[in-house]
């Protein structure tokens, strides 16, 4: 479990959440900057959340928005998840 996991449970997190969804009429943010839509699951923090957890609930920061809403794949491409180097087989078969 990450530190920042309870801070996600609290009920003005989840209030802002939905508030930032449907603002952005759960469309991704990022794909629709690309010309295409795409739905969006998640609340992005521009500045992240655990360099900045006092810009938490902050919509926006210095007139900048700080939340938008993505879909997973535009989030996990923003956060490098899933981009580790690729695992050799564990043996030469290939099934």
């Amino acid at each position: 479990m990450r530190k920042t996991d309870p801070f996600y449970l609290t009920r003005a997190w989840r209030k802002l959440r939905k508030e930032v969804l449907e603002g952005d009429r759960y469309e991704c943010q990022q794909c629709k900057a690309r010309g295409y839509y795409r739905r969006a699951t998640h609340v992005h923090h521009v500045l992240h959340y655990e360099k900045y957890p006092q810009y938490g609930l902050a919509k926006a920061v210095n007139g900048e928005r700080n939340l938008i809403s993505l879909c997973f794949e535009c989030h996990a491409e923003i956060h490098k998840y899933g981009t580790g180097a690729k695992k050799e087989p564990l043996t030469e078969e290939r099934w």
